[in-house]
């Protein structure tokens, strides 16, 4: 959960697409699709700006570490 004492990098979609090597077409995808990291919606019009937490994309990108793929078939059956 987000603090406000300590700072926070919001980023773009276009931002956050290429931190993690994806097109920004992918992120918006996932969203619909309720995959990917969490988002904030600058505003209530579904048309408003998405913003990504540098930290929340992070934290994504280490749940998604595996040593093996027998850890990460395991993984996916206990989600």
């Amino acid at each position: 959960m987000f603090s406000c004492t300590e700072p926070a990098q919001l980023l773009t979609s276009v931002q956050t697409a290429k931190l993690i090597g994806l097109k920004p077409q992918t992120l918006r995808v996932w969203r619909l699709q309720g995959k990917g990291p969490e988002y904030i919606r600058l505003g209530d019009s579904p048309k408003a700006p998405v913003r990504y937490f540098e930290s929340d994309i992070l934290d994504w990108l280490n749940n998604r570490r595996f040593s093996s793929t027998s850890e990460e078939t395991e993984s996916q059956r206990v989600a």
